[in-house]
């Protein structure tokens, strides 16, 4: 059978995580014919995250808990993914804001489409999206300049709700530079250049009004990236 790990990147978040983590399991028990385990990937936390972590771990054997030393979305994909055994590695944002049932759709576009990356959108006319103005236009704008520069055909870069199989992960992943919020965007234009078929799952989002997303600094850090891949060639993996 198909395995699938599902990483759950957190930072101070023990207040999330209790009803979360049991929201999350209730749903894949039900919904995903794959067998999955839920990663829960702590980067730092200054709270009792870690401690809600281990104790999540404890109460149910198919959650565990990863801790690493330093900030980053993309440095906590970056070492679950890599070390993972799984044939699909995948990620969502602990608050689950992304609806849980396009979930299944990306994990079988991977285990029986054939395709290499699979994300969920919050642009596809079929979307249902419900955020600020301010975040609707941003993203909006994000990720018209990525496509004015790179002519890429998905339409959201930065939705916290992807898979991709083992063999693009140990490709791609490697190759990335940036390990904080513009990793997503990386990693999809890299899957591109290295010919990997991306899908794209339109999916129903609401806001999180308890973001942990700083807009001004993830804005300057990625554009600096798009920049950086559009001018400069594929490195080598580190």
């Amino acid at each position: 059978m198909t395995t699938v790990d599902v990483v759950i990147p957190v930072y101070n978040e023990e207040h999330v995580l209790p009803n979360s983590i049991p929201t999350l399991r209730d749903f894949l028990s039900k919904n995903l014919s794959q067998q999955w385990k839920i990663v829960i990937a702590d980067n730092a936390s200054t709270d009792k995250t870690w401690e809600v972590v281990q104790s999540l771990s404890q109460k149910y054997p198919d959650v565990v808990g990863v801790h690493i030393d330093q900030k980053g979305r993309g440095r906590a994909l970056r070492k679950t993914w890599l070390e993972s055994k799984a044939d699909i590695v995948s990620y969502m944002d602990v608050d689950l804001s992304t609806e849980l049932e396009a979930f299944p759709k990306i994990i079988d576009a991977i285990d029986k489409e054939g395709y290499g990356v699979a994300i969920g959108s919050r642009l596809m006319r079929q979307s249902k999206v419900k955020r600020s103005f301010k975040r609707e236009l941003t993203s909006r704008g994000y990720n018209f300049i990525i496509k004015a520069m790179f002519f890429n055909k998905w339409h959201d870069a930065q939705c916290g709700f992807k898979a991709v199989s083992k063999e693009a992960a140990q490709v791609l992943v490697p190759l990335i530079q940036n390990q904080e919020w513009f990793f997503d965007t990386e990693l999809l234009l890299l899957a591109g250049r290295k010919g990997f078929r991306i899908k794209e799952v339109p999916v129903a989002w609401v806001e999180d009004p308890d973001t942990r997303v700083h807009v001004m600094k993830t804005i300057r850090e990625d554009i600096g990236g798009l920049l950086r891949l559009r001018f400069r060639p594929i490195p080598k993996p580190k």
